[in-house]
């Protein structure tokens, strides 16, 4: 696996390092969840946005 690095303040790194503990788990995996949760959350808000006009319409349109 290919790896870089990100530069955080201190206490971000020691919160990473206490929550990865907590998980049983390393910081570089945290680092994974935690994108894979906020990509999750957007993902999510966007589902619940209401629909275009348009995309309302293509949803009422008859099949046949």
């Amino acid at each position: 696996m290919q790896s870089t690095s990100v530069r955080i303040d201190t206490a971000t790194h020691e919160e990473l390092k206490r929550l990865a503990e907590s998980l049983g788990t390393t910081v570089g995996r945290t680092v994974t969840l935690a994108v894979r949760a906020l990509n999750q959350d957007r993902i999510g808000a966007d589902l619940q946005a209401p629909l275009a006009p348009d995309e309302s319409a293509w949803l009422d349109a008859e099949l046949g």
